[in-house]
């Protein structure tokens, strides 16, 4: 009997030998695997924004390379659970390429790595005169130069001094001297402040915060607005006061502006 008991708790012990080692591998396997996925995110988040870069500028108008980088990365990681059901990996995953956005954010604030991940500002037009070579560097077409200097107030391009597309795919221009727009300062003319209109009614509600930064109460706006035929403020869809001199814009929505 005593025989018996010896085997049975010997057979157990090393069951759960065998048992504790077969965890140990599992945990040391999904260590290394969680590992694996980590580097393979870093990996793919840089050549995913050495392509970007490669695409030209007018790919990512408006957002950085790493910026674009880190959108793709955290719609896709998102959308993982959906077909894999690894929650615990898309949570890794969504934290490691949120803290390399954050890293990239903080080390293109130094220049050589800035011009690496960022670029630098492409001159496509200067005194007048277009430079194909820095526009097919650029990947902007010709058409849509043309196109973004039109909005820009700019029909023609030899009234331009400079054409800059920014790292960020925006285009700057700068106007040759005799077509920018003349100032006040330019004719020797005084201008008064004409103040700051703020919004204190909104879709007939009160902006109380608004309110505050030009001094006026709510009682006053209504006596204000009573007095331009508006007493009640679901008649109203927008109304600025100016900070300068407290005078009123009215807006029903309707097309009629005081």
């Amino acid at each position: 009997m005593n025989k018996m008991v010896s085997v049975v708790e010997a057979v157990l012990f090393i069951a759960i030998n065998k048992l504790h080692m077969l965890r140990m591998k599992l945990h040391t396997k999904v260590s290394v695997s969680m590992l694996l996925f980590i580097g393979k995110i870093i990996i793919l988040y840089c050549v995913t924004i050495g392509i970007i870069r490669l695409m030209g500028k007018s790919a990512f108008a408006q957002l950085t390379a790493h910026d674009l980088a880190g959108i793709f990365f955290v719609i896709s990681i998102a959308a993982g659970p959906v077909v894999s059901q690894k929650l615990s990996y898309t949570i890794v995953g969504l934290i490691v390429v949120g803290l390399l956005h954050i890293s990239f954010s903080k080390l293109i604030l130094v220049n050589w790595i800035n011009r690496i991940f960022i670029g630098k500002p492409t001159i496509v037009i200067k005194h007048g005169k277009l430079i194909k070579a820095n526009l097919k560097w650029s990947k902007f077409s010709l058409a849509e130069i043309l196109s973004e200097i039109r909005e820009k107030g700019y029909p023609d391009i030899t009234q331009i001094d400079y054409a800059i597309i920014e790292p960020n795919g925006g285009i700057s221009i700068v106007p040759k001297q005799e077509a920018a727009p003349v100032t006040p300062d330019q004719l020797g003319m005084e201008t008064d402040y004409q103040g700051v209109p703020l919004a204190v009614v909104i879709e007939g509600r009160i902006q109380h915060k608004n309110l505050a930064h030009i001094n006026l109460d709510e009682s006053l706006l209504r006596k204000k607005l009573a007095k331009e035929g508006y007493p009640h403020l679901n008649q109203i869809f927008y109304a600025a006061v100016r900070d300068a001199d407290h005078s009123l814009t009215v807006d029903t929505g309707k097309g009629e502006l005081l």
